[in-house]
This record gives structure tokens, C-alpha cells and sequence, in this order.
């Protein structure tokens, strides 16, 4: 570990197959994601990278998972916040939610999210019972965490648009075209949601948009100045994307690109990054 910066891990994951499948873990390249990760595993790795708090975000789309995630917020210090999923398009959003914050751990709810890059309709988010669900979930004082593809990035500044109290996080920079090396459409339409005020960018999930045997943080260093710029430090945090990105890289190698990669930046910007943005965001 190099620095003593304080670092907010805003985004990771854990599952236990024995409990449910993740059936999205398909093919040979994700294969050596096919077993169980737990926060027993991760907190030796975070804590030695100088993590101090983390955000654990959901997995699939089952409605059992939210309250077992914050049944282990409650049990466990690292996890400061919880993003659950819930069924956007029920009319009883609301009432999900209320029930959701009465949990043991509920008090670490802070964010929803939904598939989006698995919906084959480019304008999922903006269905009326969609947006219904996302104004219950901005009543709620939630957050939104965006995981969609670079394609659908225009119907994600159309939503922040239309729901302008809603705070919305772009998870992943939105999954930029890095192995291709082709930064547009892909930047303008970062610009184009970061000119909406509601709307905050992780840097998270770049090294596995990348080419998993031979990145390098030349490969990276444009898109992470793109949302640099884009969105400025008070709207960008560090996630790492555990255990995603040990398929390129360790949890140890990830905190220090991001220290690379925001190089350029004051101590106090760097800092907001690092941590003080996803405090904010998600209120930690």
C-alpha cells in the first residue's frame, strides 16, 4: 500500500452460491468468478489497502438479497451502506422500501439499483411505471446507482432530467469501450449527464472494461480523465468493484491505479475521491 489516504470502497459485491446462483457468472473468462466471496475475504484485503468503509451493492435481481445484505451491514463495521434492489415497476415501491428501512441493518439502506444492462429496451428507464418507482425511491431519500451500457447512457440523461430530485450514480463510468480504445459517442454522452446536476460517477470498474490480460493505466487514463473532468471530484468516488476485478487485477492493484489515475489532483481532491464524495452521496 502506498499513501495513508482515507479510502470509502463505494462499490463491491459478495455472494455464497450455496444460498442462490448468480446466474450471470456464464462462460470461461468469468469462470474464475464461480465460487463463493464473502466479507471474511474481502476485509483483510480492504483494510490493508486503508479502507475504512464500503458500500456493498446488490448482485441479481431477487428480492431476498436486500435484507440478507443488511443483516450483514448490521453485523459487520466495514459495511457502511447497502444498495439493495427492489421491483421498480410494482406499485408498492414505497411500501418495499418502508419495510426494507425496518430491517435489522435497515438503517444502511442508502441506494437501489436494477439490471439495466441486462433490459434489451434502450429506454427501460424511462417506462412510466420505471419512473414511478424511481420517484418513490428518491421520497424515499435513496440514492439510484446506474449499471447500464455505454448504449444506453442517452436514456440515463433523459431520466436525471425528468427526476430531477433523484440523486443518480453512474457505477462503472458507464462502461466505456477501454479494449477498443474509442472514446466516443461514449464521452459525450458522459458530458452529457454530468451537465445534469442530480448525477455523481464512480470510478469503479474500468480494469475489466479493459483488456483483462494486459491493461495497462495508459489504457485507462483517458476515461478516467473524461469523468474527471466531467463530473469534477465532488461527483466522483472510488469503488472497486470487488471480486469483479480480480479478474484483472488485485483488490491492492485497484486502489493504487486509482491513486495513479487521479494523480494530478490536490490532496483535498484527491481525498474527495477517495472518500468523501461516496460519504456525501450516499450519506455514510
Amino acid at each position: 500500500m502506498t499513501g495513508q489516504e482515507r479510502i470509502v470502497d463505494a462499490h463491491h459485491h459478495v455472494w455464497d452460491l450455496s444460498v442462490r446462483d448468480q446466474d450471470w457468472i456464464t462462460g470461461d473468462e468469468l469462470a474464475p468468478l464461480r465460487r463463493n466471496f464473502t466479507l471474511a475475504d474481502l476485509e483483510p484485503e480492504a483494510r490493508a489497502a486503508g479502507v475504512c468503509a464500503s458500500v456493498l451493492v446488490q448482485t441479481v435481481t431477487v428480492a431476498a438479497e436486500t435484507p440478507e445484505f443488511l443483516a450483514l451491514a448490521h453485523d459487520n463495521d466495514l459495511v457502511a451502506g447497502v444498495v439493495g434492489w427492489c421491483d421498480l415497476t410494482a406499485p408498492d415501491v414505497a411500501d418495499t422500501l418502508a419495510h426494507l428501512r425496518e430491517l435489522p441493518g435497515g438503517d444502511r439502506l442508502v441506494g437501489i439499483r436494477h439490471q439495466v444492462q441486462g433490459e434489451p429496451d434502450p429506454g427501460w428507464l424511462l417506462r412510466p411505471e420505471v419512473l414511478r418507482g424511481l420517484r418513490a425511491v428518491a421520497d424515499a431519500g435513496l440514492v439510484y446507482d446506474l449499471v447500464v451500457q455505454a448504449r444506453q447512457l442517452p436514456a440515463t440523461v433523459q431520466a436525471a432530467a425528468l427526476l430531477p430530485e433523484l440523486a443518480f450514480v453512474l457505477d462503472h463510468a458507464g462502461k466505456p469501450p477501454v479494449a477498443a480504445g474509442e472514446l466516443r459517442p461514449w464521452a459525450d454522452d458522459i458530458r452529457a449527464l454530468a451537465a445534469r446536476p442530480n448525477t455523481v460517477c464512480k470510478l469503479s470498474g474500468l480494469v475489466t472494461e479493459a483488456d483483462v490480460r494486459s491493461w495497462s493505466v495508459h489504457d485507462l487514463r483517458p476515461y478516467a480523465e473524461t469523468v474527471l473532468d466531467a463530473f469534477g471530484p465532488d461527483r466522483l468516488m472510488f469503488g472497486s468493484d470487488w471480486p469483479v476485478c480480480r479478474l484483472a487485477a488485485t483488490y491492492e492493484e485497484v486502489v493504487d491505479t486509482a491513486r495513479t489515475l487521479t494523480d494530478a489532483l490536490t490532496g483535498d481532491e484527491r481525498a474527495r475521491v477517495l472518500a468523501a464524495t461516496a460519504e456525501r452521496v450516499y450519506g455514510l
